[in-house]
């Protein structure tokens, strides 16, 4: 939610798939593509279908079965050249990025696409990927305290003149951005764990989490909620979720069924090995697949959570109980993205959000 109120209208996101091997880790079909031709088309049938976000991924090598991927910040530039009216939340690593230069570029996209770009500040748990660039991996904790730094020196440059900043891992010292952006660009941060949501309250717009049952998310924002009021400010609150309509709900649960009988079991186990750097090293064991399944990771953000699974019914019963549980902003995923991207705008979104009431 906004910290400080229930949402009237939920928001919609959608994953990009600008990363190879589709958004679950199973040997079934998923009719996508992660090529620039294919997600041109899907950004622009999600702005139809009343999608308000899309989220470009980030990866620097192959994991969990996805073999190939496209930067996440040049890719969102291309979508938003692409579309008129869609925000593109590029996902960011501090560590690989140098705060103050990031700000720079995203106040340029947000002056040459109308406000529409924003950042989803990742802390990062394939610790190959900073061996492998040479960068040092630090702790559960010192990597979240990064992004606290990274969060408040990209909105001092965004939003203040001069701005200054130090800390431990960032220093800025007089600096202006000139022009500032019109529209400052959204910042996300995105994770499960009590730094996130520390994070999350105390400095991001947004607080984006993995996918997580009722109670839990409760938790997580009456959490999230308590920074933001400590630090006089609100913050919104987006949760993933993997989306499968049938006709009836036994043919939605059976492709759900489908979907993990036919895991890649040795890219799972490896994901699965890989993230034990994440919510499983920290000190209250919160945090991002802390409790996972084997069925939880074969949709890697734990979509399954959510519960977005069933009749069009029962799934808008289940975005329901999400507003009032206090989302602002749901993201998802689905098998066949681009056709399910738009069977979720005809029957989910438009009937049930007033400014689409009625549009072609």
């Amino acid at each position: 939610m906004s910290t400080a109120r229930i949402t009237e209208n939920l928001q919609y996101a959608y994953w990009v798939p600008n990363v190879s091997g589709g958004l679950v880790t199973s040997t079934v079909e998923q009719r996508t593509d992660w090529g620039i031709d294919y997600n041109r088309t899907l950004a622009r049938h999600a702005e139809e279908a009343g999608f308000d976000y899309a989220l470009t991924q980030v990866r620097y090598l192959g994991s969990y079965g996805a073999e190939y991927q496209h930067e996440s910040v040049s890719f969102s530039l291309a979508l938003l050249e692409a579309t008129e009216r869609l925000k593109v939340i590029a996902a960011v690593h501090p560590g690989f990025w140098q705060p103050a230069v990031l700000a720079n570029l995203a106040s340029t996209a947000s002056e040459l696409y109308g406000g529409r770009f924003a950042l989803n500040v990742v802390s990062g748990w394939l610790r190959d990927e900073f061996d492998k660039f040479g960068e040092p991996w630090l702790s559960h904790e010192e990597r979240y305290r990064r992004s606290a730094e990274f969060l408040q020196v990209l909105r001092g440059i965004l939003s203040e003149a001069p701005a200054n900043f130090e800390g431990d891992y960032y220093r800025i010292s007089d600096y202006t951005l000139r022009p500032q952006p019109r529209v400052i660009p959204e910042l996300f941060q995105g994770g499960t764990s009590t730094a996130a949501r520390r994070n999350g309250g105390r400095y991001a717009d947004w607080y984006f989490t993995n996918g997580a049952s009722l109670a839990d998310l409760r938790e997580q924002i009456a959490e999230v909620k308590s920074h933001a009021e400590a630090a006089g400010r609100e913050t919104k609150v987006g949760v993933n979720g993997f989306v499968i309509i049938g006709d009836t709900e036994r043919e939605a649960q059976e492709r759900l069924r489908e979907i993990v009988a036919h895991a890649d079991r040795q890219a799972v186990e490896g994901f699965r090995e890989s993230v034990r750097e994440a919510g499983q090293s920290t000190a209250d064991g919160k945090g991002m697949w802390a409790n996972s399944t084997f069925e939880d990771l074969v949709q890697y953000n734990d979509g399954f959570k959510t519960g977005l699974i069933g009749t069009t019914e029962q799934i808008e019963e289940r975005l329901e109980e999400l507003r009032l549980a206090g989302v602002d902003l749901v993201l998802c995923g689905f098998l066949h993205v681009d056709e399910e991207v738009q069977r979720f705008g005809r029957e989910i979104i438009r009937p049930t959000s007033p400014a689409l009431v009625g549009a072609r």
